[in-house]
């Protein structure tokens, strides 16, 4: 694919920045939007900061972004811009449904200005969680969006406007539902990473759905799925899962890394969240999220690259080496 001009939204979060990395590697013309923030540590972006260029904007501001994506011009926007943490979702519901759909409104719209803007294309991050519970698994993206978080319910807006978008204003977009990432270099909140973190620290460990049964991938292969979608023509105006199909429940995952870390398996407490942990109502808690990963595969000839006990290896052997981001 010849060189284009990809603007990345979300370009300081773990797919994002990973993205912007591997776009620069093969020599497109890449743009973050970033929102000022005086506090912003920028460590993430050491590796490839002078081959992307930032531009300011805040996601929730139409007129922030029209701007920003007019200065730009850009052949394609990925939108990944986003407050992700589900058990945050339930204390700010109206902020995640205020940056995640108004967002994706703001950018799907800016686009509808650009000069001969059915040219140009959207791709739309959405999630494994629209789904939410699921009477059969694993789900194909045909399947029935029932969403039982606010996190959830505002990436299923998201999903929804951005097929409206499709139909009703001939916008180019793709929309991409994957599941649980990991490969986090600076952020311990999520489960694989506060995991492996807490183990190597020794700490007690809490799991508080030990039965519930997720997918895991490596963040290199979700980020494929987004090269994929870029560089080919067939994933256009369409909707792909992306997933190893590889469940897994907590608890199984949980002893799994207790194993490679050499961590006192009598230390994990299975059913019980972390003291102070966000409020998540029980309901929330889906017994599995798995996907039917068949038509990214056969449409876009997209796999699964690192499987779960390489990936995890990747990861421990990672915060192993940075223990000084302990805290």
């Amino acid at each position: 694919m010849n060189n284009i001009k990809i603007l990345v939204t979300g370009v300081t979060g773990f797919i994002g920045s990973h993205l912007a990395l591997e776009l620069t590697k093969r020599k497109h013309e890449v743009y973050g939007l970033i929102k000022h923030v005086p506090s912003r540590e920028l460590r993430l972006f050491t590796e490839f900061l002078n081959d992307v260029t930032l531009v300011n904007g805040d996601i929730t501001s139409y007129l922030s972004v029209t701007n920003a994506i007019k200065s730009i011009n850009p052949d394609v926007v990925v939108h990944l811009a986003a407050l992700s943490p589900v058990r945050l979702s339930f204390e700010r519901p109206f902020e995640f449904m205020q940056a995640n759909l108004i967002g994706t409104m703001n950018v799907a719209h800016s686009m509808l200005d650009l000069p001969d803007f059915k040219s140009r294309r959207l791709i739309v991050a959405s999630t494994a969680e629209v789904y939410g519970i699921q009477k059969e698994h694993p789900v194909k993206e045909e399947g029935t969006l029932s969403p039982s978080s606010p996190y959830a319910v505002s990436k299923a807006a998201v999903d929804m406007y951005a097929r409206m978008m499709i139909e009703g204003y001939g916008l180019n977009a793709t929309v991409i539902r994957a599941t649980n990432s990991y490969g986090r270099k600076f952020d311990a909140g999520f489960v694989i990473e506060y995991l492996v973190t807490e183990m190597l620290k020794g700490k007690k460990i809490y799991v508080g759905a030990p039965d519930s049964i997720r997918d895991y991938m490596y963040v290199d292969d979700h980020v494929n799925a987004y090269i994929l979608a870029i560089e080919k023509e067939e994933a256009q105006k369409d909707i792909f899962n992306v997933s190893t199909e590889g469940g897994i429940t907590n608890k199984e995952l949980a002893l799994k890394i207790a194993e490679k870390t050499n961590f006192d398996k009598n230390n994990i407490v299975f059913g019980s969240y972390p003291p102070n942990y966000p409020h998540r109502p029980l309901v929330s808690d889906q017994p599995f999220i798995l996907l039917d990963s068949t038509k990214i595969k056969t449409k876009l000839g997209w796999r699964q690259t690192v499987s779960l006990d390489e990936g995890l290896g990747r990861v421990i052997e990672y915060w192993s080496k940075a223990v000084n981001r302990f805290k």
